[in-house]
């Protein structure tokens, strides 16, 4: 019954973090400014969204799902956690976490995560923990403060103005879990007007940011490392020991020889690794104005990045992958569409209410007005979600909910739109009407490879994929406010790019400087060469966009799927 309270608290957590993780983004300057503390922990705290009860288990999956320092970090400190004898005590567990967490740091820096876990024991061991749960105020109160002082410790935090991202993470995450283990209600709080002045988007202007961060795991050959071997890997090593198993994260601008030299400690099981440069010059783009903020779903074929280069604030589905469950733009994109060529089964599922509540919260908290375009109310639950929450949250009306009809790339090519019409207007009203113009206005195509894939989902007999696949009949299908509408068929590519023709000769006629989004699941190189260059070429005038189609739309259709979308330019 502890283990399973547990569970749930710190599920309460994460989802938690998912909701602010694009904050955590972008207030993330040390220990180099690339924008990443909000994916990185969303990444490692994704084992407890399985809820497994199992220690070694998700002590493992923690071990492997660990990335980047304030991930690895965190995983060290659970890891300590969660060997939780029982809940009158939570110092002790807390303890033993953060002495893990910093034995696992190479070189701990103050005013960072490791001092939230240094105040995390001290005040909880000062506020011994009661049955009525009145000790969760002060030890709440302790942490805010701390993460407060994080903006004028390290020197890269305080010109920037902000509070240490890994910090304010932690804060997020306890704020749900304690709460839940106390017996409080965890409805969404102020945090937004808590920490309002510490976060606002870093528009990072200093010297940019190069090399690797790489996430490794080795099987070692020896019992005991050797500390000078390690630390010649590069800087911001976190180490995490698990039996015969070592993972570390470093930051290396040669990673051909750190990897030589992890191969001689050991076999190399996993490696990732970033390009820091290209994330701090992404993160570098960020903190735009606008006449309204634009929220829309990840359903849409809109990215994470994209969504920081227009401040959009995505609300993802869940997408489960063999035994990995994450936030559908946290998923690397060939990897499952891979995984989905061997076999693997993929799943979709929508985020919890809790966890959409908190996203609705924090925009309010953050921005005086917003529009959320919202995935079609024939997709998925979000627009009564939204609505529900919307009566009993939004007196004042700050908080405008379209239900647009659209999935897809239809969805994302208007939310792109609309986002960067706010970026130049300056009447919400007026963002608000073009909104549902463009709603009205855009078109899309879908074009599967495989029908095998709606089979699996359920979304037609196994019976009718096996004979569409076997005698090349593939649908062309388009989402509508009713539904996926099957418009068409297709025997081959040829038939394919016969019907884009159809449909683009006369649209682009009325509207020759149109936007074009082209998406692609694993096909970009056939999509570039077979439909981008003949459309650029006929449709010189045409802004064309290249886009990955929403990984929940992946799942549904398989590999091998394209689309087009279309919209024309402006009001």
């Amino acid at each position: 019954m502890m283990q399973e309270r547990l569970m749930e608290a710190l599920a309460l957590g994460s989802e938690r973090v998912v909701a602010w993780a694009d904050i955590l983004d972008g207030i993330n300057v040390f220990p180099v400014p690339d924008g990443d503390t909000g994916r990185n922990l969303v990444i490692s705290l994704a084992p407890f969204k399985l809820k497994t009860y199992a220690l070694p288990d998700i002590t493992r999956a923690l071990l492997m799902n660990a990335r980047g320092n304030s991930g690895n970090i965190v995983a060290r400190f659970m890891s300590g956690f969660l060997a939780m004898d029982n809940l009158s005590d939570l110092a002790i567990p807390c303890r033993r976490g953060r002495d893990l967490a910093y034995q696992a740091v190479h070189d701990p820096k103050p005013g960072t995560i490791l001092e939230f876990f240094d105040v995390l024991v001290e005040s909880l061991e000062k506020n011994p923990q009661d049955s009525e749960g009145l000790w969760l105020d002060k030890v709440m109160g302790d942490l805010e403060e701390a993460v407060k002082r994080t903006s004028t410790g390290l020197e890269e935090i305080k010109k920037a103005g902000v509070v240490d991202a890994g910090a304010l993470g932690m804060f997020v995450f306890f704020d749900s879990s304690l709460k839940y283990l106390a017996g409080r209600e965890t409805i969404p709080n102020g945090l937004g007007e808590k920490f309002k002045n510490f976060l606002k988007p870093v528009v990072f202007t200093g010297k940019q940011t190069e090399g690797f961060c790489v996430d490794a795991i080795i099987e070692r050959k020896m019992l005991k490392d050797d500390p000078a071997q390690l630390s010649a890997l590069g800087e911001s090593i976190v180490m995490i020991e698990d039996g015969d198993y070592l993972k570390v994260h470093f930051h290396a601008d040669n990673t051909k020889e750190a990897r030589k030299q992890l191969g001689e400690m050991g076999n190399i099981v996993s490696w990732a690794q970033d390009d820091m440069g290209e994330q701090a010059r992404l993160f570098a783009r960020g903190g735009h104005r606008q006449a309204i903020h634009i929220m829309t779903d990840a359903a849409g074929s809109m990215t994470r990045n994209d969504a920081r280069e227009l401040n959009v604030t995505l609300l993802d589905s869940y997408i489960t992958v063999g035994d990995l469950c994450l936030p559908e733009t946290y998923h690397d994109p060939l990897h499952m569409l891979e995984s989905m060529r061997q076999g693997v089964k993929a799943s979709t599922s929508q985020a919890s209410a809790f966890e959409r509540h908190h996203h609705y919260h924090k925009v309010l908290s953050l921005y005086p007005r917003v529009l959320y375009l919202c995935v079609g109310s024939v997709y998925t639950g979000n627009y009564e979600v939204v609505m529900d929450w919307k009566k009993d949250n939004d007196p004042e009306d700050r908080l405008t909910v379209i239900d647009t009809g659209l999935a897809s790339g239809r969805l994302g090519l208007v939310a792109r739109a609309v986002a960067e019409f706010s970026l130049k207007a300056n009447d919400p009203d007026e963002v608000i009407r073009y909104a549902g113009q463009a709603v009205g206005e855009c078109e899309e195509y879908i074009f599967l490879d495989k029908l095998q894939y709606l089979a699996a989902g359920g979304r037609m007999s196994k019976t009718g994929a096996f004979f569409g696949d076997m005698l090349h009949v593939k649908p062309i299908v388009s989402p509508t406010p009713s539904g996926a509408v099957k418009v068409g068929t297709a025997r081959n590519a040829k038939d394919q790019k016969a019907f884009v023709d159809r449909k683009l000769e006369p649209f682009m006629a009325h509207h020759p400087d149109a936007v074009i989004m082209l998406e692609y699941t694993d096909n970009i190189d056939w999509v570039m060469e077979q439909v981008e260059t003949p459309i650029r070429k006929r449709y010189p005038q045409a802004r064309i966009i290249l886009q990955p189609i929403s990984l929940t739309s992946s799942v549904h259709m398989g590999p091998g799927t394209w689309a087009i979308a279309f919209l024309p330019n402006k009001p």
